[in-house]
């Protein structure tokens, strides 16, 4: 027989439990290394190319073609001028997942290019008295193709105007005067 009191009738007590002891110290063995699974960038295992401080030159070269083959072919040609990459900004269209435009930014040292602010005077003159290269180009095209551009407009009958869009030499001449009437 026990001498323990009822349930209902012992002190409201609380027991713990005992909790486990953490180790003092961590453990002497170092952490597994990491494979990594993505390749290697090109130029990844060469130095970084450091210049002294100065003023950048900046050119900006615009792609309307986006392809491997025109980022390819401008990297190439300005590297090879010495220019340096510094980026590549891509124009999205909102219905396609290709982009429509890429700006691709390239730098070197140097001082910026001087303006001869007389010269773009003198050239702006030339072009004032002349008409740019552009505008000299399309009013030659504009008169070669003056009847293509603006053809002559005559009056012509919606019958005369369908029998030479048909194609026929001449159209059906016009009967004038006669008037149907209902038979009754």
């Amino acid at each position: 027989m026990s001498l323990d009191p009822p349930r209902a009738l012992r002190p409201n007590v609380r027991r713990t439990m005992p909790t486990k002891k953490r180790p003092g110290r961590k453990s002497q063995k170092p952490p597994p290394q990491r494979r990594s699974t993505a390749k290697k960038r090109s130029g990844a295992g060469r130095a970084a190319r450091v210049t002294p401080p100065g003023p950048l030159q900046y050119k900006v070269v615009e792609l309307s073609t986006v392809d491997e083959g025109s980022l390819e072919r401008t990297l190439n040609e300005w590297a090879a001028k010495g220019w340096n990459l510094d980026g590549i900004q891509f124009a999205m269209r909102e219905s396609s997942k290709r982009p429509a435009m890429a700006f691709v930014l390239f730098t070197r040292q140097g001082s910026p290019a001087q303006h001869d602010e007389d010269a773009a005077r003198g050239r702006l003159m030339r072009m004032s008295e002349t008409g740019s290269p552009t505008a000299a180009l399309a009013a030659e095209y504009t008169r070669e193709h003056v009847e293509w551009a603006a053809p002559m407009i005559s009056p012509l009958s919606a019958h005369e105007r369908l029998a030479r869009l048909a194609g026929l030499d001449e159209p059906e001449p016009r009967e004038e005067g006669l008037t149907l009437e209902p038979e009754e």
